[in-house]
């Protein structure tokens, strides 16, 4: 699946092709299952090189997301209507190795408000001001308040990435910007583990802390803890590993069967996992529930799960 960019005149990614050889390939490009059981020779795969988030990887790597993430646009979704529900004014919201800023646009979107807003008028509308709406939202007026206030923050390590996603933000704010009021997107170079985190009431960092060595990942955890404004949140999203080797087998076997399902062949995905082998590395949802807690997060909850990811909201006070 791939998606086109604001204006429609281009798509926003190639087909994930990387790990595949001429003979994993249709005819139209596309990736097929591996008929001849010698394409799968642990021979062929020894000399996979380490998986780097560089320009091949940013020019197909939306259709790698969804390709290979269950529920991976889900996520992205339900990240921008968590970032509405927390953010505050006056505070700045980071999307934590932002990649192509797909999380970054999300949250951006979901705090916009029409221009004409202001100037709405219905049956709630002296309540709305008030902040007395039935339904626990927010009032039009805090809602433009963040809208004006806040600012988005993409960081990442990545040039190649940060080049793309710099072109994405400029398509979706010319797209709003006769229409709507949305906070600014900025993006940042640098090391996320050691990058100035400032006011923040939302930090977002979908599949970034897997990235980050094992011993830098309690003091990042830290980090955002003293960053957020009481009442903030972290949304953490994780491939995970489970301690029970039956149940790591089960959803690892159950992921590949995900893989398969969206045309990746069996070569493929080994050539990956040889790939992202000591990259990538998860933790148990034990491992980061107990990593949050000693953080100074009061509270953590899973509001996502598809086999081996998860996605968790946890809450400073």
């Amino acid at each position: 699946m791939t998606a086109g960019s604001s204006g429609g005149e281009r798509p926003l990614s190639a087909r994930d092709t990387l790990f595949a050889d001429e003979r994993d390939r249709a005819p139209d490009g596309r990736s097929v299952p591996a008929a001849d059981p010698r394409r799968d020779d642990p021979g062929g795969i020894a000399a996979v090189p380490p998986f780097r988030f560089d320009e091949a990887v940013a020019r197909v790597f939306p259709d790698m997301l969804a390709r290979s993430i269950p529920g991976y646009a889900s996520i992205v979704a339900q990240t921008g209507l968590l970032a509405a529900r927390f953010a505050r004014p006056d505070t700045r919201l980071y999307d934590l190795g932002c990649s192509l800023g797909a999380s970054a646009l999300s949250m951006r979107a979901a705090l916009a408000v029409p221009n004409e807003a202001a100037d709405e008028r219905g049956p709630n509308r002296e309540r709305e001001i008030a902040g007395e709406t039935d339904s626990g939202e927010r009032s039009a007026t805090e809602r433009r308040s963040i809208a004006r206030s806040c600012t988005v923050h993409g960081v990442d390590d990545s040039a190649a990435m940060l080049a793309r996603a710099r072109e994405l933000v400029a398509e979706a704010e010319r797209a709003g910007a006769a229409t709507t009021l949305a906070p600014p997107v900025h993006l940042h170079q640098a090391d996320l583990v050691t990058c100035p985190l400032e006011r923040a009431s939302v930090v977002a960092m979908n599949f970034t802390l897997q990235f980050v060595v094992a011993e830098a990942r309690a003091a990042l955890m830290e980090r955002i803890a003293r960053a957020l404004v009481p009442g903030g949140a972290l949304i953490l999203s994780e491939k995970l590993r489970f301690e029970d080797p039956r149940l790591e087998a089960l959803h690892v076997d159950m992921y590949h069967a995900f893989k398969r399902a969206n045309g990746y062949s069996a070569l493929e995905i080994a050539r990956k996992r040889v790939a992202l082998e000591d990259v990538l590395v998860p933790d148990t949802l034990a491992e980061h529930e107990r990593r949050l807690a000693r953080a100074g997060f009061a509270r953590t909850s899973v509001w996502f799960q598809c086999f081996n990811f998860v996605s968790l909201v946890a809450i400073r006070d």
